[in-house]
């Protein structure tokens, strides 16, 4: 697993903007970076996953939930310096809109809470630039339902 803090290179992530009921579901981080803070939830592209199964498995972990992985919203970077202005976290994040299809809400892993959010309580979470704008994205978009049998997964990237 490469390293995190300081790393050598960028980290690919993947952000779930989980839509439901024109509400997002956030999650409270419970490590750094953002420690503390309402963000996506997420995390670090495992070496030979796909990014769509990425998205499911940390929307799973942290959310309880199992998702549909829909559209990708967008692509944003994350740099965050120390007071040195040392590189301490450097991410290439990667979010997609996803649906809920099942499981049991609760916050897991790295996520100290989990909660829905209707658009007008945003503005007082203070989300990163990147988060806030890719969660608009999300509730802007019209969900329904894939017909069944159409899969989620991709063969190849």
């Amino acid at each position: 697993m490469p390293k995190r803090e300081y790393p050598e290179s960028p980290l690919v992530g993947v952000g779930a903007v989980i839509v439901q009921d024109a509400r997002v579901l956030l999650i409270r981080r419970g490590q750094p970076p953002l420690l503390g803070e309402w963000s996506l939830p997420g995390g670090v592209l495992e070496c030979g996953e796909t990014l769509r199964e990425a998205v499911a498995r940390e929307a799973l972990e942290e959310t309880g939930l199992l998702v549909e992985t829909r559209d990708m919203l967008g692509v944003y970077e994350r740099v965050i310096r120390d007071d040195a202005e040392r590189v301490r976290y450097h991410y290439v994040l990667i979010d997609f809109l996803c649906q809920p299809i099942g499981g049991d809400l609760k916050a897991g892993s790295d996520a100290a809470d989990v909660r829905w959010f209707r658009p007008d309580e945003l503005p007082a979470l203070n989300l990163a630039y990147d988060a806030a704008d890719v969660v608009l994205k999300g509730l802007a978009c019209p969900l329904r339902r894939r017909p069944v049998g159409r899969t989620n997964a991709r063969t190849s990237a």
